[in-house]
């Protein structure tokens, strides 16, 4: 047995052949220390290279779910697998591309009767799509929106679109008044862009970016933030949110700490396309254009038969959830739609409520529909962004209180304070709750640009929020907001395309399916109605809304 010369820790620093490894060490420390001291500083904020990587779309990290979670993930992403659709040739020919004007669609014969249609029936339409040289096309893809609708009578109810993955599409509707049914169906956009869409969200998530300012003192530095930052050698300061998850990085400035930011804004939007790809977005050609019909476009609806026995389509598992009828809208089940047609009906069903509201610009338009109807409603004036808030109104005699409040990053909207940027789950975990409180929320426009996982994840964290409220307080009333169809141009098609929006939609009503909670389907509400996609509802849409949230209110 051979004789250690050095038996100690302590004599072991004294070893030759130890002092190289101390010396490495101890200059290792040195510079780690040297060149991260924001990081040993600030808590709450972190400097660092790059974020550990999991799930990867190119650049875009996110970091692992609980089993539980990451469960949920997959099967969410199976759910709303869309068909496959065509590689592009180069160079791209939208000859080959789906085509409005050359597809049609034909109303199908009904199944009783022969030819005659009664309320309670359901109609369906077979949709052929062809390219621009009038080709059939053989696949699927095409985003594709129908309603039937009377304008004479104010009735309009959304149409349930299934493809058939060979370039034919099935549309179902329910036929739920008396009289004239007009179809309508509008290519929102072919396949071909929709390949388009699919490879910006993965190559290019980063394409709506994000700045912040640094202050300290008389110095002030500008950099780039965002979700999803491309690596360089540049150190990133670290935002994400400790209780949520949430991630945002920025770049670090190079003279100040990252607990210096100060405000944050909508940087801009790089716009990457391949060659002639942008004739795939084309207004009045093939975004947002009705396809006609190859024989009648509408049917008369006769009154339903006494003892008449349901007919339910074999293709679709699922009916609207409610139709306009004169201007107003009528829910199918649950809470029965009533008109608040008064400021005082208004203000006698919100009397000592405390109104919530947390989301993007679409719900703020609720805080200004209720501000300008309700005459006693006063605004305070907290010197807060009109864009994200936080605003406040009360009406003092009745008790009321209505707030507003933007969700957290990423938002697009002018500078804004960095501490007024909150995240729902957190604002939903400093609420006590109870019968008087109501919370509303609607998240979707802002995320369309990142890949779906992020989504997924921010509503995981705002789901499990929802339920510790309704743990603590069963009582609490929650509505929530779906996505709506709006007008498209290229850049909005790039950056916020209803196929974005019809993806997030899908997850946000899977996520929430089986709680306590309300769902406001202003999706149904904006694709029924005779006027024109808005991502801003105009105002007879929001009246119709605002009823559907007093109803549950005040069932």
């Amino acid at each position: 047995m051979k004789v250690r010369t050095c038996r100690e820790m302590v004599v072991c620093f004294y070893c030759p052949k130890y002092v190289a490894i101390f010396l490495f060490l101890a200059v290792f420390v040195f510079i780690f220390v040297y060149f991260n001291t924001d990081f040993l500083e600030h808590q709450g904020t972190s400097t660092f290279l790059a974020p550990r990587p999991h799930l990867q779309h190119r650049f875009c990290r996110f970091q692992p779910l609980s089993p539980e979670d990451a469960l949920e993930e997959r099967l969410l992403l199976d759910s709303i697998k869309w068909p496959e659709t065509p590689s592009l040739p180069t160079p791209l020919s939208r000859e080959q591309t789906t085509d409005p004007a050359h597809s049609t669609f034909t109303i199908l014969p009904g199944r009783r009767d022969g030819q005659q249609r009664h309320v309670g029936d359901q109609l369906e339409v077979m949709i052929n799509m062809r390219d621009f040289q009038g080709r059939p096309k053989k696949s699927g893809g095409d985003v594709l929106l129908a309603r039937l609708h009377n304008r004479a009578l104010g009735a309009g109810v959304a149409g349930q679109v299934l493809d058939h993955l060979n370039g034919s599409y099935s549309a179902v509707f329910s036929l739920l008044w008396e009289g004239s049914a007009e179809v309508e169906v509008t290519l929102v956009h072919p396949s071909e862009a929709v390949t388009v869409l699919h490879r910006l969200t993965r190559q290019q998530p980063d394409r709506i970016y994000f700045k912040s300012v640094f202050r300290s003192g008389s110095v002030s530095e500008t950099t780039t933030c965002n979700v999803c930052l491309r690596p360089t050698q540049q150190p990133l300061c670290n935002y994400t949110d400790l209780n949520t998850g949430a991630p945002w990085f920025c770049y670090k400035p190079q003279n100040l700490s990252c607990d210096t930011r100060i405000s944050n804004y909508n940087g801009g939007f790089n716009q990457k396309l391949e060659a002639k790809e942008e004739t795939l977005f084309q207004s009045e050609v093939n975004m947002k254009v009705y396809v006609p019909a190859s024989g009648p476009a509408n049917v008369i609806v006769l009154p339903k038969k006494k003892d008449q026995p349901e007919v339910r389509s074999s293709i679709v598992q699922s009916g609207p959830v409610g139709y306009y009828y004169q201007g107003a809208w009528q829910a199918l089940s649950g809470t029965v739609v009533r008109q608040f047609s008064t400021s005082s009906d208004i203000t006698q069903c919100l009397k000592g409520k405390m109104i919530h509201l947390y989301g993007d610009s679409t719900i703020r338009q609720w805080f200004e529909y209720l501000n300008t109807v309700l005459p006693d409603l006063k605004q305070f004036n907290l010197h807060s962004s009109n864009q994200v808030g936080p605003l406040v109104a009360l009406d003092h005699a009745n008790n009321i209180l209505v707030r507003y409040q933007f969700h957290g990053p990423p938002v697009r909207s002018f500078s804004v304070p960095a501490i007024e940027l909150h995240y729902i789950a957190n604002e939903l975990d400093r609420l006590v709750g109870g019968t008087n409180t109501v919370v509303v929320f609607g998240i979707w426009a802002h995320f369309s640009t990142f890949p779906i996982e992020h989504y997924i994840r921010r509503l995981q964290s705002i789901r499990r929020a929802v339920v510790r409220l309704l743990d603590r307080a069963p009582d609490t009333l929650v509505i929530i907001r779906t996505a709506n169809p709006k007008s498209l141009s290229l850049t909005v098609a790039l950056t916020n395309s209803d196929w974005y929006s019809l993806q997030r939609d899908r997850v946000l009503r899977a996520m929430f399916k089986g709680l306590n909670v309300h769902l406001v389907d202003v999706w149904e509400m904006v694709l029924a109605h005779h006027l024109p996609h808005n991502l801003h509802p105009q105002r007879p849409i929001i009246k119709n809304i605002i009823d559907v949230i007093l109803s549950h209110i005040c069932s």
